[in-house]
């Protein structure tokens, strides 16, 4: 059960039970009339109905250019561009003097921005946390490439870092050096302490937060939390559009950074006859051709929402559902392994698990997955994209993996021929359920007949 200071959530008022009953009811009633229980918010969030009436609105009253072109349909779409980057801001509490927001594709495409830009060196450094999902592990080929050293902070029992102050202290170089983690883990759902961004920058780090999970349903200040670089997604935080993430990126930070190419709309002037560009200043230079600028429109709509459900009172409900999750899942100790933290302390609405047979071997998750789909559970199996806290959170002995990673590289890589090579007693994936806005206690307890239902 949980520890005494975080008691069974199940034996309180369900936080907010009336208000999001009566939110799910008006905007997301498509959930219950197709039978849907969806428990998949860490990989997207669902949209609202007024998202879509807004949008629709928008579209069908508005005419909207190409923002590079000065006529009257193109300054509309400009200032729709400029509008959503403010609410950006006014999002993340980003004081507007000293941050900006380059609009990507997505999360990954923010991060790649930074590391394809970072001046690293032979005598600097990139450090990561273990846990880190693909798109910030992917950096470390643009820091081995240009000769930095690429270390790791490891994780402990729970998933969590330990000693980080001190690791990266340790780790730390002459040259350049960035720091990059995630504000909450994808896998685990364990909160990194956010305190590591000002630690590491005293230490002369640039740091690169990933806030894809937090953000959504967690208050993020810049103000409090100065990050150099901010990655985001929109989908993960109110689901609609899902062609548009952000870098926010502090102004004398992105000046920092050297663009490796120049495309349309991130030049003042190019040449050919003189092989000469100019790169624009602050975020136009790291905005990679036309922007999304229609679905940058369906923002303002989706801010406006979140803001009336304020993102405190969704913090306190999801961290409620999670209570009740972890309650009952914990009911099931001897049928159920848990990865990460087994209270509500410095964690988010994701839990990653197993299920075990009576032999106490883990059930594959593609088995509890299908169950779940078949009972109208969304769930998601796998590893997460998240190698690092996988690797910790089962248990590979690091020899055997390297001999499996061997084999997969000349006979190919599937997760049955990777697991028989670790061999019965190493899971080989989880199953994944996080909550959201519009998930409610039903939806829990179904999960948990599904879960009870192979056991």
């Amino acid at each position: 059960m949980l520890t005494q200071s975080v008691a069974p959530t199940y034996l309180k008022a369900p936080v907010g039970n009336d208000y999001f009953s009566k939110l799910r009811r008006r905007e997301f009633g498509r959930l219950d009339r197709a039978g849907h229980a969806y428990l998949d918010y860490t990989g997207s969030a669902l949209y609202a109905e007024r998202q879509v009436r807004a949008y629709t609105k928008l579209l069908e009253n508005g005419v909207f250019g190409n923002p590079h072109s000065d006529n009257g349909p193109s300054q509309a779409s400009t200032a729709l561009v400029e509008e959503a980057r403010h609410h950006v801001l006014d999002f993340l509490e980003a004081p507007r003097e000293d941050y900006v927001v380059c609009f990507t594709a997505n999360t990954s495409a923010a991060i790649k921005l930074v590391a394809e830009s970072f001046p690293f060196s032979s005598e600097g450094c990139l450090v990561l946390s273990a846990d880190n999902h693909n798109s910030i592990n992917g950096v470390r080929e643009y820091a081995a490439r240009a000769g930095a050293r690429v270390e790791y902070l490891q994780l402990d029992s729970e998933l969590r870092l330990i000693n980080p102050v001190s690791s990266l202290r340790r780790h730390a170089a002459k040259g350049p050096k960035l720091f990059a983690y995630p504000a909450q883990s994808n896998f685990s759902g364990v909160r990194h302490p956010l305190h590591l961004v000002t630690a590491a920058q005293t230490m002369g780090y640039s740091v690169l937060l990933d806030a894809a999970a937090f953000a959504p349903t967690n208050q993020l200040s810049l103000r409090e939390t100065p990050a150099d670089f901010v990655a985001i997604s929109m989908y993960k935080i109110f689901g609609l559009p899902t062609g548009v993430g952000a870098l926010v990126a502090r102004r004398e930070a992105l000046q920092k950074l050297h663009r490796p190419w120049f495309a349309g709309g991130t030049v003042e002037y190019a040449s050919v006859q003189n092989r000469a560009h100019m790169l624009r200043g602050t975020e136009a230079g790291f905005e990679d051709g036309t922007p999304s600028f229609l679905d940058i429109g369906a923002l303002s709509a989706g801010f406006a929402f979140l803001g009336e459900v304020e993102i405190a009172r969704l913090n306190d409900r999801v961290r409620s559902l999670t209570g009740v999750l972890l309650d009952r899942l914990l009911s099931l100790r001897r049928s159920v392994r848990i990865y990460g933290p087994k209270n509500l302390e410095q964690r988010g609405g994701t839990i990653a698990f197993n299920v075990l047979d009576r032999n106490g071997r883990v059930i594959p998750y593609a088995v509890v997955e299908a169950a779940a789909r078949d009972a109208g559970v969304a769930v998601r199996g796998g590893c997460f994209c998240n190698p690092g806290a996988s690797e910790a959170a089962f248990g590979f002995p690091a020899d055997v993996a390297e001999k499996c990673i061997r084999e997969a590289s000349v006979g190919g890589f599937t997760v049955e021929r990777f697991s028989e090579c670790l061999g019965p007693d190493v899971a080989v994936g989880a199953v994944r359920a996080s909550v959201g806005l519009a998930t409610n206690f039903s939806d829990v307890h179904r999960l948990i007949g599904v879960v009870d239902s192979l056991c």
